[in-house]
C-alpha cells in the first residue's frame, strides 16, 4: 500500500544519508535493499476500518481484495510474511539476515554488537513516523504506549530498549560527518524518487523496489 511503500523509501532513504556520509566501509548495497523491503510483510496486520484514508485513490474494496490474497499466500503474522517474501525474492543472505534482526526488540543485543551496517538499519527505522521523518526522541514517544499495549512489555523494558537506540545512535555517528539533527525529512525526501528504481539483487532477477 502506498504508505507502506512511503515508509520503507524513507528508511533507505535515512539509511542513505548516513551511508553518504560514512567514514567506515560500509555495504551499502545491503543496507539500502534491507531499508527497501524490510517491512513488505506488514500488510498482513493492515487495519483498512481504521485507517480508511490510507486505501486512496484504489479503494478499501480493492484493497481488501489483495489482503485476503496476501493472507491467503503469506499467513497473518507479519514477521513471518515478510520472510516468506524474501525467500521468494531469492535475496540475499546478507540481506535476508539484515531483515531479520531488524527489530525494535533487538535493539539491547544490536548495540552490543558490531555489525554496523544492521546498527544503521535499525536506526534509520526508528527515524522514521507514519508521516515523515523524526527525532529518534520524538518517534520513541509515538510508539511508547502503542509498543507497550500490544507486545505486553513492561515500561522498563521498553525504557532499556529505548537505551539501546540511543546508544546506537551515538555509536553510528562516531563515524559519521554528520549529527542526528541533519537527518530531516527534507534532507531526505531527495532520495525517494531515485529509491523507487533501486535494484535488489537476487538469486533470480534484479527487483526494483
Amino acid at each position: 500500500m502506498p504508505q507502506l511503500q512511503e515508509h520503507m523509501l524513507r528508511v533507505a532513504g535515512v539509511a542513505s544519508v548516513i551511508a553518504e556520509n560514512f567514514k567506515e566501509k560500509l555495504d551499502n548495497k545491503a543496507v539500502i535493499s534491507a531499508g527497501l523491503i524490510h517491512d513488505l510483510g506488514n500488510m498482513a496486520k493492515i487495519k483498512l476500518d481504521a485507517f480508511p484514508e490510507f486505501a486512496q485513490p484504489l479503494g478499501v474494496s480493492y484493497w481488501e481484495k489483495v489482503l485476503t490474497e496476501f493472507k491467503q499466500k503469506y499467513g497473518s503474522d507479519d514477521y513471518t510474511a515478510t520472510y516468506k517474501i524474501l525467500k521468494d525474492l531469492g535475496v540475499s543472505e546478507t540481506i535476508y539476515d539484515l531483515v531479520q534482526s531488524l527489530e525494535f526488540a533487538k535493539a539491547p543485543s544490536t548495540a552490543q554488537g558490531n555489525n554496523l551496517e544492521l546498527k544503521i538499519c535499525l536506526y534509520s527505522d526508528s527515524r522514521v513516523s507514519p508521516h515523515g521523518v523524526v527525532s529518534l526522541r520524538d518517534r520513541l514517544e509515538e510508539v511508547k504506549e502503542r509498543f507497550i499495549r500490544n507486545k505486553g512489555i513492561s515500561e522498563k523494558k521498553f525504557n532499556q530498549i529505548a537505551e539501546s537506540l540511543y546508544e546506537i545512535e551515538k555509536q553510528i555517528f562516531a563515524y559519521c560527518k554528520i549529527i542526528p539533527e541533519d537527518i530531516t525529512e527534507e534532507k531526505v525526501r531527495p532520495f525517494i524518487e531515485e529509491l523507487k528504481y533501486f535494484e535488489i539483487e537476487t538469486s533470480k532477477s534484479p527487483a526494483v523496489a
